[in-house]
């Protein structure tokens, strides 16, 4: 079923995200449909972390949030897959920015659709180190194109890369400041 195939790569791409706290390294891999956004920033220092996204992601209170999002999205097993995932990944902080009472309702299960829809649009299914990445629009696993701009660092869909380059074992994450919404989502209407 097309949902399940986009709840696992959305899963997967939260795991991703989750990684990009602490990582591991992998194979590097590119998207050939759209550019990468591009930048000299150095590849984070972490050492090579010990799982998957999903695993690393877990092992940092910094992305507890998300780790509970792809848990209730059913995204888990999928960013835990052999990938390769670049997973732009937000914040506890970047959820606490969501206007009041949002989050909850996307943990909701009758949202569960919408809120894989939300994790899915923040991975790219290549791993991409900010070294490659190039200004232009990327595909998501969700579906969607998502715009890289890299004028004064590395921005995605208007978030902004605080932490390049934390691997894990089946990708890479990219640390972002806010949660990304794909256009045709309505949030309000939750």
């Amino acid at each position: 079923m097309r949902t399940t195939r986009i709840a696992t790569i959305a899963v997967a791409g939260i795991a991703a995200l989750t990684l990009a706290a602490c990582g591991s390294s992998s194979d590097s891999a590119t998207t050939s449909s759209a550019p990468a956004p591009t930048s000299s920033s150095a590849e984070a220092s972490a050492p090579a972390a010990a799982g998957t996204i999903v695993e690393v992601a877990a092992g940092n209170p910094d992305f507890s949030t998300l780790v509970a999002a792809v848990q209730a999205a059913g995204l888990a097993e999928t960013l835990s897959g052999t990938g390769p995932f670049t997973v732009f990944a937000p914040t506890n902080e970047a959820f606490a920015a969501l206007p009041a009472g949002l989050l909850d309702k996307l943990l909701l299960p009758e949202n569960k659709d919408v809120l894989a829809k939300i994790l899915t649009f923040h991975v790219v299914a290549a791993n991409v180190p900010s070294s490659d990445v190039v200004a232009g629009d990327v595909d998501t696993v969700e579906g969607s194109k998502l715009t890289i701009t890299t004028d004064g660092g590395i921005k995605v869909g208007g978030a902004t890369v605080v932490t390049p380059d934390v691997p894990a074992s089946n990708g890479v994450i990219h640390v972002i400041d806010a949660v990304l919404v794909p256009a045709d989502v309505d949030v309000s209407a939750l």
